[in-house]
């Protein structure tokens, strides 16, 4: 597999001549300056190609070309907006940057409770607490009926909660669930925003009558009319789980297991509708066997992220050592070294070593952690190849 890493752009506290000197071969990257639902010029794309390029490296991977919110729920736009993907697609393909990471998920790309959880050794990694997040369902958002989606184990931990919970980690839960987490992936909610629960909840209120029905034929409408500039360009349009892979929030989720998969490659049956199989996603969910899926999905997988989690008996979640945890990603890898080689691949969400916490990256992208990571990864990689060789 080629060995890709997420990168933000000329602004990015990370350089690319530092990619380049561990190892790295692609770039998986957007024009993060453009606002959702604008199209992506032909320009533009060119421009940020070529400045990669001038590096010694490629664009791999657009991750994401943002699919908006009224695309999802089926607003009166929603054809106005295709159309400019479309026009975007179309560039990207006279760019030769052509498989393209997307979700479809509600409002939230991803959701954790803490950015910095800490390990015995001092590092940290992103954590989901699902009692922290009851309580931010219904005390903070006061979502109307939430408290119907958690068992009565879960809510009993969100009482004691209540009586001991801080302003000050109120605070760092609207940062964690709202603000950090989406304002540098989906651009809906922002840095600045002075009242980003009041914005939240308006984004929520939008899937008010979409369930998960009415969501994935959204989802099969978009793709429909996208495909035929993904055949003109031969555009692999690779959608991501939900993450993580279960409801949250009373929003419909459609790329949650097997079903759902099934269910979306089917129903737009095309070799370029495709899955960004991320391990670590799929992993957070007791449900998803990841080397199974891995071997089942290979054919139509067009992009993979490596990273793994450990599920506790609570039903939280952290993000584990690339090495371990429930995703096996050790065997994920012999599987697509076998079935799909020529994939990219991008090692995620690595924990904060040494000095990365004073670095101010984006949540779960640090640089020394998805170095260690990479480096792990790597030598699996040309093991499961030694392997394959004899």
């Amino acid at each position: 597999m080629e060995k890709t890493w997420r990168w933000f752009g000329k602004k990015d506290k990370i350089a690319l001549e530092k990619l380049k000197q561990i190892g790295v071969e692609g770039i998986v990257t957007a024009l993060h300056d453009i606002p959702n639902g604008e199209i992506w010029t032909l320009e533009a794309i060119n421009d940020l190609k070529n400045y990669i390029e001038s590096r010694g490296l490629r664009w791999s991977v657009v991750e994401s070309l943002p699919v908006s919110e009224s695309i999802k729920y089926a607003g009166k736009d929603r054809d106005e907006l295709i159309d400019k993907y479309i026009v975007s697609l179309e560039n990207l393909g006279k760019a030769g940057v052509t498989t393209v990471c997307y979700n479809f998920m509600p409002v939230l790309d991803w959701a954790r409770t803490d950015l910095f959880h800490k390990w015995e050794d001092g590092s940290s990694s992103l954590y989901f607490d699902k009692a922290r997040f009851a309580y931010f369902e219904i005390h903070i958002l006061e979502r109307e009926g939430a408290e119907k989606d958690y068992s009565p184990e879960i809510l009993a931990k969100v009482e004691e909660l209540k009586k001991t919970i801080t302003e000050e980690e109120k605070n760092d839960l609207i940062d964690s669930v709202i603000v950090k987490t989406q304002s540098f992936v989906n651009g809906n909610i922002k840095e600045d925003d002075l009242n980003p629960v009041a914005i939240f909840k308006s984004l929520l209120a939008l899937y008010d009558d979409i369930d998960k029905d009415g969501l994935r034929q959204n989802l099969k409408y978009f793709l429909e009319r996208i495909m035929p500039v993904c055949e003109e360009w031969n555009i692999q349009m690779c959608v991501h789980p939900d993450d993580p892979p279960f409801q949250l929030l009373g929003l419909p989720r459609i790329v949650t297991n097997e079903e759902d998969i099934d269910w979306f490659l089917k129903a737009v049956d095309n070799p370029h509708n495709g899955l960004t199989f991320c391990a670590g996603s799929l992993s957070a969910g007791i449900h998803n066997d990841i080397p199974k899926m891995a071997k089942k999905y290979a054919s139509r997988t067009k992009f993979v992220h490596l990273r793994s989690t450990n599920v506790l008996p609570n039903g939280n979640f952290i993000e584990a050592s690339h090495l371990g945890g429930r995703a096996n990603l050790i065997e994920v890898v012999r599987v697509f070294e076998k079935e799909n080689p020529s994939l990219p691949m991008r090692v995620d969400h690595g924990r904060l070593l040494l000095d990365d916490e004073e670095k101010g990256y984006n949540p779960g992208y640090s640089f020394l952690g998805r170095m260690l990571a990479l480096g792990q990864i790597d030598g699996v990689m040309a093991t499961v190849q030694t392997e394959l060789q004899k």
